[in-house]
């Protein structure tokens, strides 16, 4: 549990044994069964989750009841309602548990109170925060700019894995398009 993370944090930043042992401390282990909810609309803490094992969605169920997926997780990945988290405001997304997962979760407090204390830990979470950005970006100008063939071509390339490990009506959902459409697209 803690090597997963102190190797994920090394990719960016390197840290001594003792620094590691303090940064640690300020994050907290968390089991979830699959189909339980992390984070639910209209809650008033949210976290942001490091994911260990295990499979998640964050979405955002529309005024006709659709639900629109906004992010996988899965691990070495994380996930939060980012609004909510940084910005102390009720939670607008939900995120539940696509598999049974492990995580472990820090507060905002606890964030910002590493990222003040060790410029290295601030680093790491702009780096990530940035790279949260751009894939971002990258989401939208593919559901702006191409074809629901195109979208399904590029789910494939980017989340090879997933594509097994998740049920297919949310990947359609991800992809903006219908379970049948899905269906014909997978067979092309």
């Amino acid at each position: 549990m803690k090597t997963k993370l102190r190797d994920h944090i090394a990719e960016i930043v390197s840290f001594s044994d003792q620094e590691f042992e303090y940064i640690i401390a300020h994050f907290h282990y968390k089991k979830m069964k699959k189909n339980q909810f992390l984070i639910q609309v209209g809650q008033q803490k949210v976290n942001k989750y490091f994911v260990l094992s295990g499979i998640l969605k964050s979405y955002y169920v529309d005024k006709s009841d659709k639900e629109h997926i906004i992010q996988f997780a899965q691990p070495d990945w994380w996930i939060t309602d980012y609004n909510a988290f940084f910005n102390n405001k009720e939670a607008t997304i939900n995120v539940d548990c696509i598999t049974d997962c492990e995580l472990l979760y820090i507060s905002n407090e606890d964030l910002e109170k590493l990222s003040a204390e060790f410029h290295k830990m601030e680093h790491f979470f702009r780096v990530k925060s940035n790279a949260g950005y751009v894939a971002s970006q990258e989401r939208i100008l593919t559901m702006l700019n191409l074809t629901s063939v195109e979208r399904f071509n590029h789910f494939n390339r980017l989340y090879p894995n997933l594509i097994q490990s998740i049920p297919k009506y949310l990947i359609a959902s991800y992809i903006g398009v219908s379970r049948e459409m899905l269906s014909r697209l997978s067979k092309m």
